[in-house]
């Protein structure tokens, strides 16, 4: 099963960068990432992010701690870590590790669940044939973009995967609660690149904002705040893609200063801004070591 795995993700990929650690982003589609990951030794320090981070190990054992246990996940076997939840990443053996993983924003799953509370596998590491095979349609090839109808069936499936490993869902949030959190998200996203104040968010959902965090927790699974610094996050991400030079980068995302924005980056990714932008345009190992140590950190 692993041998057949590694072959087929291979497929349109620059194979000449086999050997080297890197990260490939693929085409984005609306609340929802995809990449793949070649490391050895440790990849990624303690983070956590506001989004599920759900993939399948392709080749080598990869070794992550996720609440307080260390986990080992084995060629063929999905990953399924849920929002806001401290985890960290790398490779179990010396051979080194490669995956595919997708970032899904809670607010797509939860369009699917007709007010249910978003589902929570306890068993980050899941052998399930069924589940690998429906995230390996949306991460094969990584090369090609995700039309809409193709997405909206891929979360609906996925939506039932997720709720099956979960087991039984606790009680549905209140209609006037969900909305309420919607309206908050809604409008922290179209503000994100600038300061947004309680009262602000108070006046748009009706709700005090102790009330409205409480909601905003349980339907997303993160805090209000955290979910306006990761769009910034994502914002600069691509950016960083683009090749973007990261003092640019951490303004144009609405850091107040690089130093800043270096130390949301590896809190939310679990690398410096430097070490991701060397990973994503390839940049050989030495290089990568040069320009981590320019980071403010």
């Amino acid at each position: 099963m692993a041998h057949g795995l590694g072959n087929e993700a291979l497929e349109g990929l620059e194979r000449s960068c086999a050997e080297n650690d890197r990260i490939v982003a693929a085409p984005g589609a609306t609340g929802l990432e995809r990449i793949e990951a070649r490391f050895h030794g440790n990849a990624f320090d303690l983070h956590r992010h506001d989004t599920y981070a759900i993939g399948v190990t392709l080749d080598g054992v990869q070794r992550f701690r996720y609440r307080g246990a260390v986990r080992h996940s084995l060629p063929g076997q999905a990953i399924v870590l849920h929002p806001d939840e401290l985890h960290d990443g790398g490779a179990g053996t010396e051979d080194g590790l490669r995956y595919r993983i997708l970032y899904l924003e809670p607010s797509l799953l939860l369009d699917c669940l007709n007010g249910a509370p978003l589902p929570f596998v306890r068993d980050a590491v899941v052998s399930d044939p069924a589940l690998r095979d429906t995230l390996l349609s949306a991460l094969t090839p990584l090369t090609e973009e995700l039309d809409d109808l193709f997405v909206a069936d891929f979360i609906a499936q996925l939506a039932q995967h997720l709720k099956r490993h979960a087991g039984q869902p606790a009680k549905p949030m209140g209609k006037t609660a969900w909305r309420a959190a919607a309206l908050a998200r809604d409008y922290l996203e179209e503000n994100a690149e600038r300061p947004v104040r309680s009262d602000e968010l108070e006046a748009v959902t009706g709700l005090d904002r102790y009330a409205l965090s409480r909601h905003f927790r349980a339907t997303y699974s993160t805090s209000p705040h955290r979910f306006l610094v990761m769009r910034r996050l994502q914002r600069a991400r691509r950016m960083i893609e683009m090749g973007e030079p990261l003092a640019e980068t951490a303004v144009a995302a609405g850091f107040s200063d690089q130093s800043h924005f270096n130390r949301h980056f590896k809190k939310a990714f679990g690398l410096t801004p430097g070490r991701w932008a060397a990973l994503v345009r390839g940049v050989s190992a030495t290089r990568s070591v040069v320009a981590q140590s320019r980071d403010v950190r």
